[in-house]
């Protein structure tokens, strides 16, 4: 594999949400989210990364809280990044040709965006009995940045998420992770930094949901190397910090051990 050829790429300013989410209200949470990014944005940034489902909590209800591509919520997020010239990311319930959808949306300022439908869906919560997986993985860009988008329970396959070729620099995973498998979480993303060599930036919610499941947040940015970017657990928070992409480069071109990374392909579901 050739090495890369690497250019002066400005620092990427981050905001991250990790919100209480009121259970299956989508009005609530959208005013609820609007209110408090008017209070706590006080910068100017580069995205804001919202957790998984943010305008229904982890639930399960899809036929009634699903919306169309273009619908109310995706609205919002398209009146909330041209708000704030930002893009805008976090998961909702899609219906899409009868089937229903956990898509993370990549929203611009310019109203244009991207998606990726959550692959791994969690059977223990009977995900896969109400959603359809994705097939394709999504690589977007900004800023120069290459950005991997996954959502919660893919941060436990690590071949889905493998930085094939150094094809992405931070990889971007929004979730509903219970306190109760805390552990698993601080535990996985150190090594999904470590072995793909690009910043994990993981957004997390608090509080409990529906089912009176606790979420402790713990939502961190970790470096290439395993440092410590951001990490806030319990409580909710609104926060920007930037990362650095010289030092992406430095640590890659101290620890080459990508280019010896074993070839494979992944086969669909």
């Amino acid at each position: 594999m050739e090495a890369p050829v690497y250019t002066q790429i400005e620092n990427l300013k981050v905001t991250v949400f990790q919100a209480y989410l009121f259970w299956e209200n989508i009005e609530k949470n959208l005013l609820n989210l609007a209110l408090r990014l008017s209070m706590g944005v006080r910068e100017k940034t580069d995205i804001i990364i919202l957790p998984e489902m943010f305008n229904t909590g982890f639930s399960m209800n899809s036929e009634a809280l699903a919306e169309e591509m273009g619908g109310k919520t995706m609205q919002w997020m398209q009146k909330m990044a041209y708000q704030y010239n930002c893009v805008v990311t976090g998961s909702l319930i899609i219906k899409e040709n009868n089937q229903y959808f956990n898509r993370l949306i990549w929203m611009e300022p310019d109203g244009k965006s991207q998606h990726y439908d959550k692959r791994h869906l969690f059977g223990m919560g009977d995900e896969d009995q109400h959603f359809s997986p994705g097939k394709e993985k999504l690589i977007v860009e900004l800023k120069g940045w290459k950005i991997r988008l996954a959502i919660c329970y893919d941060l436990r396959f690590p071949v889905w998420l493998r930085n094939v070729g150094q094809e992405y620099d931070i990889l971007l995973l929004v979730a509903n992770w219970p306190d109760k498998r805390s552990a698993h979480w601080k535990a996985l993303i150190p090594a999904r930094a470590i072995e793909n060599q690009s910043y994990v930036i993981a957004v997390n919610r608090v509080g409990h949901d529906g089912n009176q499941i606790y979420h402790s947040g713990l939502s961190m940015c970790l470096d290439p190397y395993g440092n410590t970017v951001y990490y806030k657990p319990e409580d909710e928070d609104l926060y920007t910090f930037s990362i650095n992409y010289e030092e992406l480069v430095k640590i890659r071109r101290q620890f080459p051990f990508l280019k010896d990374a074993d070839k494979f392909t992944i086969e669909p579901h």
